[in-house]
């Protein structure tokens, strides 16, 4: 997963992957704990040491998830996203860590609580042929996950694969606009230094987004 999101003008953002680059660290922490005897003051320090690394993880991944949610709701009047069942994409075993690392279920309840923060709607859409449908001409072209770019033979329109799935999730959404999403749940005084968003009366001019 190269990138954390791609939206319909084609401007992505990094996948911040901070259980990757954690991992040399938990699996040093993790053999060490490993070595301490059952019972001992050295274990449960071993174990502390951990459990607050595992934390300071998960902690940087919602961090993140809450800023990018609160960037992309605060630029648009409109944000369309797939509807994805992320418990069957983590069935996928080659996939399952980097798309749990990735929290885009965390990432979307922030969407939609903004959403209903500052007036933006919402949009969840079908994913069924985002990516196989040619945002230009509509045909579908099929491709497997492993194709990343999306060459339409019938009106020859090229696009990176999620670029072009991003301008059809923008077009269903557009024509399902009544569709809002729901509140998530979460502290949303502690994530934002306790400061509550207060309204949208301070945004600009916005431009409907993916």
């Amino acid at each position: 997963l190269n990138h954390f999101y791609t939206d319909s003008g084609g401007q992505t953002v990094e996948n911040p992957r901070h259980l990757r680059k954690s991992e040399k660290a938990l699996k040093r922490l993790q053999r060490r704990l490993a070595k301490t005897q059952k019972g001992s003051k050295n274990r449960q320090k071993a174990r502390h040491r951990l459990a607050r690394k595992h934390l300071k993880v998960s902690r940087q991944r919602k961090d993140f998830a809450v800023k990018t949610a609160l960037c992309v709701v605060r630029s648009n009047d409109l944000v369309g996203h797939e509807d994805l069942r992320v418990r069957n994409l983590v069935k996928n075993h080659n996939l399952a860590k980097s798309i749990s690392d990735a929290a885009w279920s965390t990432f979307r309840q922030w969407v939609e609580y903004f959403g209903k923060v500052f007036g933006v709607a919402t949009v969840a859409v079908a994913p069924q042929y985002t990516s196989q449908n040619c945002s230009n001409c509509g045909e579908k072209v099929k491709k497997s996950l492993s194709t990343r770019t999306h060459r339409c033979p019938h009106c020859g329109f090229v696009a990176d694969r999620d670029h072009n799935a991003a301008i059809n999730i923008l077009e269903l959404g557009l024509s399902t606009v009544g569709h809002t999403g729901t509140h998530a749940s979460g502290d949303i005084d502690l994530c934002l230094g306790g400061e509550t968003p207060q309204g949208k009366s301070s945004r600009g001019k916005r431009k409907p987004h993916q």
